[in-house]
């Protein structure tokens, strides 16, 4: 008898997903929790799936005031949990100015207007609906060039015991290979981030970097 492989979450959706759950929870995002919850009901329920059911049952039963809080304190005051990519890549460098530069060259590249909200080109819910909606393949690539900015932001968000780690879970659990176990591991990945003194200080406000005028 022949053995079927079992089925794989739709990348799409797991990034579509995401990015709604890595963007501040205000009354948008929190009204889209029964699309979310209908959106996975429609996946098989592999590993990407289950992390960002316990992510949306998170939203759903925590206080939005709490909620919001949380999310500042995690991602707006602290270098070490930033949704920035390329500040895990190139650090509060004029460097960083060329690699959002790249980003935005692979939006426009795609033939797309990406509306960027008011963000800069690699805040990661961003990137996420890029992949999801407007172009996979160059968002797939966006993604894995990216790669160890995103597994550190997993460590980090795993060590904290941040209720935001199950939604970097599923991110990196579509990313092909094995997930590196620890920062070491991820160091050792072609195009690693700077070294530790180079992210990880706080406080943190992204409005305020050097290259913000590169928004």
């Amino acid at each position: 008898m022949r053995l079927r492989r079992s089925r794989s979450a739709d990348h799409a959706v797991i990034y579509q997903v995401s990015s709604l759950c890595l963007s501040y929870p205000d009354d948008g995002v929190l009204a889209s929790i029964p699309l979310l919850d209908a959106a996975l009901a429609e996946q098989p329920a592999d590993a990407a799936v289950v992390a960002l059911r316990e992510f949306v049952e998170y939203l759903r039963t925590t206080d939005p005031t709490m909620l919001r809080q949380n999310y500042i304190e995690t991602f707006d005051l602290s270098r070490k949990n930033t949704l920035y990519l390329t500040y895990w890549t190139a650090g509060d460098t004029r460097r960083r100015g060329a690699a959002l530069g790249e980003v935005k060259q692979r939006y426009r590249d795609s033939g797309f207007l990406v509306d960027l909200r008011g963000e800069l080109p690699d805040h990661l819910p961003i990137v996420l609906e890029f992949a999801a909606r407007v172009d996979p393949a160059a968002g797939a690539d966006l993604l894995g060039e990216f790669r160890p900015a995103l597994e550190l932001l997993r460590l980090s968000l795993t060590d904290r015991e941040s209720p935001f780690s199950p939604v970097l879970q599923a991110v990196c659990a579509t990313l092909p290979g094995a997930a590196p176990a620890d920062r070491r591991a991820v160091m050792a990945m072609q195009g690693a981030p700077p070294p530790a003194e180079s992210v990880g200080l706080e406080p943190f406000d992204p409005r305020l970097l050097p290259i913000a005028e590169a928004r």
